[in-house]
């Protein structure tokens, strides 16, 4: 299983900038807290929002798994183009699954070489890169007969994916005219919704987005299972994983639940240390889109506004995304010597699945440290060299140690920082799963689009009358 390292958070490693180790104790004011909370969890456990906690065991992961298989078997070996549309937390998990448990280079290998379809996932607006996208597999298979589209939207009404959906669908029944309809899979509200209407009528396959399951919480629902299977991922592995980790941080002893630990630790951090820049920091480039996924729920969990008697509070943190080692090149250098109001969260591989060795022989005195060692070694050393440097300059961070990148590995730190984000909204008195700052945009944009009932709003934006009808 995955290790969590917070030593290097503590007074003892980097003096006033870090926690009294006797605050994490089991007995102490954080671990007495954190039990208190573990509690509350368990008690909402499965209702309301939570029912995202429920996605790694029977009987909602059955259910999903048989959804998901029969899609798989049902184009197994007919794809060569995989298109997702969708955006925020109906695109991040599939970014980041792709990339974590397929070969970077999945997309560029030959058909013979790649063990599953190409997959494109259009996570924006951007007409460039979506025409780009369309054009190249129209290119490469003229009348879809080896592409499927998949759209994700729980009511289909969000702008970015509507329009996608629109243009997509208006291109297969040129190409198909009826027949076109087993090229799009939805994934969807079950009963109702504007998006479910449409699947309904035009005979589109379906599966669910699940109730009580927001987007950002969603990746281990069919939202994100679908097109991980598609690919040639074991997703009943990623589960199993996932329900692992979602034991383990069922436990009151604060040394024993990983996801209460490090919510302490990281809202505490900020609380008395001042802390309010999170950097997750993966040396593995597998696991960068992953910090990606992450900065949504981080982000978009708990940045609230928190009205109280003592006046408001904003809430949250700033998630930072940086990639070791490449970013000691460029970012380093303000985490030691800028503002000292960061956490770095280091990601760590024990095993990677090439080693990559060093050649010896160059005969050149100033590179013979680097031969009969491996690339693999280089980056774990330039791991331990960030985190001392880190620490010398009284910078706390922590590490979250994977023993090896696999399904069930990343079920586990999904679930784990699902939970954390659990812990985290309750610390800090936040509704973790709302997004009420995100309306407004939403609003604006449908208002300056056109849709009927947002012309006042059109024209407070614009600063013009609105146009009559």
């Amino acid at each position: 299983m995955i290790t969590l390292d917070v030593a290097r958070c503590l007074a003892p490693a980097v003096h006033d900038h870090g926690l009294d180790p006797d605050l994490l104790a089991d007995d102490g004011p954080g671990g007495v807290a954190a039990a208190e909370l573990t509690k509350r969890l368990e008690a909402s456990r499965g209702t309301g929002m939570e029912r995202w906690r429920l996605l790694a065991e029977d009987p909602m992961r059955a259910q999903h798994l048989a959804g998901v298989r029969e899609v798989r078997d049902r184009y197994a070996g007919t794809l060569r183009n995989l298109v997702v549309l969708g955006i925020g937390g109906s695109a991040l998990g599939n970014i980041a699954l792709q990339a974590a448990l397929n070969p970077p280079t999945h997309n560029l290998l030959p058909d013979p070489q790649r063990r599953s379809p190409r997959l494109f996932v259009l996570d924006n607006a951007d007409p460039v890169l979506f025409q780009g996208t369309v054009d190249l597999v129209a290119a490469d298979d003229p009348g879809f007969e080896r592409t499927l589209f998949v759209v994700i939207s729980k009511s289909g009404e969000t702008a970015e994916t509507a329009a996608q959906f629109l243009i997509v669908r208006d291109l297969l029944q040129k190409a198909r005219g009826d027949a076109h309809s087993d090229r799009l899979v939805a994934i969807t509200d079950p009963d109702r919704g504007t998006m479910r209407r449409i699947c309904d009528a035009a005979g589109y396959a379906t599966l669910p987005v699940p109730e009580g399951v927001g987007g950002r919480f969603s990746v281990l629902s069919p939202v994100g299972l679908l097109s991980a299977a598609l690919c040639g991922i074991d997703v009943e592995t990623l589960l199993e994983g996932a329900a692992a980790m979602e034991h383990a941080c069922r436990s009151e002893r604060l040394s024993e639940n990983p996801a209460a630990l490090l919510a302490t630790t990281l809202v505490e951090l900020g609380a008395r240390c001042g802390k309010g820049v999170h950097v997750m920091m993966p040396y593995a480039n597998q696991l960068d889109p992953m910090a990606d996924w992450w900065r949504q729920l981080w982000a978009e969990s708990l940045g609230k506004i928190v009205p109280g008697v003592q006046g408001t509070v904003f809430a949250g943190y700033t998630p930072v995304k940086a990639l070791g080692a490449t970013d000691q090149h460029s970012q380093v250098q303000l985490y030691r010597e800028g503002p000292n109001d960061k956490a770095v969260i280091f990601l760590e591989v024990e095993r990677f699945a090439s080693e990559a060795p060093i050649p010896v022989g160059l005969g050149e005195d100033a590179l013979a440290y680097l031969e009969g060692a491996s690339l693999a070694q280089l980056l774990a050393a330039e791991k331990r060299a960030t985190e001392y440097a880190l620490t010398e300059s009284r910078r706390p961070n922590l590490t979250i140690r994977l023993p090896e990148i696999n399904e069930h590995t990343i079920g586990e730190f999904i679930m784990l920082w699902q939970v954390t984000t659990a812990y985290a909204g309750l610390m800090l008195g936040v509704d973790a799963y709302d997004q009420p700052a995100v309306e407004l945009g939403k609003q604006a944009t449908f208002a300056l689009m056109g849709k009927p009932g947002f012309e006042q709003l059109r024209e407070r934006v614009e600063g013009v009358p609105a146009p009559s009808a």
